[in-house]
């Protein structure tokens, strides 16, 4: 039976459904992943298009079914973050969170401070933080969603807490120098790369601060978070293809700047 509720939400994606109207997937506070049948939407007069735009923040006032489609009423208190409909890289990075999010969790499955991480990171995203950063701490803190739940705090052996450190996809955690032996396979990731996946698995959203890091260590950290995902969660996300060319994008375009002008 549905309900009329009010409920804060984040747009994930939207989709043409007959000839004028809208399927649009929300992720909302108070009853997780939704998906709500828009009437009219695509007509050009339509008051409901600036409410299903991505990335769009709003309260919105639905029909709440436990089963099948819920149907949006109203919205109000829209916030639109514009630089990530402006700019093709902060639009990927935003899409690749929001992907990652809809992949782990259930839909129908409420989860409050799962929604509240997603909200800060497109607001932190949208006013300028370091969107790589902030890609590769959410993917630390969504893995045991995926049923993956690697030790950073210290040796899965031994428990010892200071380093060095390598990471061991077959022990799913760090291994101390004493115990690398154990894993011919281990990662031979670098110290640096090592101390900032062990800071993304604890650092709140909330008290992010700025986190500066160098552009070696972040291929470093990427290396590692793709074998991670690669072995133990096995997701193929075409948001993260996209993100992928783009670095090779952003390297083309690195190595043409450098070159020396043509001469005559």
């Amino acid at each position: 039976m549905a309900e009329l509720q009010d409920t804060e939400g984040i747009v994930i994606s939207a989709r043409n459904y007959r000839e004028n109207d809208r399927l649009v997937k929300i992720f909302t506070e108070r009853y997780g992943k939704r998906m709500f049948f828009i009437k009219g939407t695509r007509k050009a007069n339509s008051k409901s298009k600036a409410a299903i735009l991505p990335f769009t923040t709003a309260t919105y006032i639905a029909d709440i079914k436990d089963e099948g489609l819920c149907f949006i009423r109203d919205a109000k208190d829209l916030v639109h973050l514009n630089h990530l409909h402006t700019d093709i890289f902060l639009n990927a990075y935003a899409t690749y969170i929001l992907s990652l999010a809809d992949a782990a969790l259930e839909d129908g499955r409420p989860d409050p401070t799962l929604f509240h991480k997603i909200k800060q990171l497109l607001f932190e995203i949208d006013e300028g933080t370091d969107p790589e950063i902030l890609v590769n701490i959410f993917e630390v803190q969504v893995l045991p969603y995926f049923g993956v739940a690697p030790e950073w705090r210290g040796c899965r052996i031994c428990g010892n807490t200071t380093g060095p450190f390598d990471y061991s996809g077959s022990y799913g955690g760090l291994l101390c120098r004493e115990h690398w032996g154990l894993d011919q396979h281990r990662y031979h990731a670098s110290q640096r790369a090592i101390y900032f996946l062990r800071l993304f698995s604890v650092v709140s959203m909330d008290k992010l601060g700025t986190i500066n890091v160098k552009d070696e260590t972040k291929r470093e950290i990427r290396t590692v978070l793709d074998m991670i995902y690669d072995e133990s969660v096995g997701i193929k996300l075409k948001s993260k293809r996209f993100i992928d060319q783009m670095h090779t994008w952003g390297n083309m375009l690195t190595e043409k700047r450098t070159d020396p002008p043509e001469t005559d």
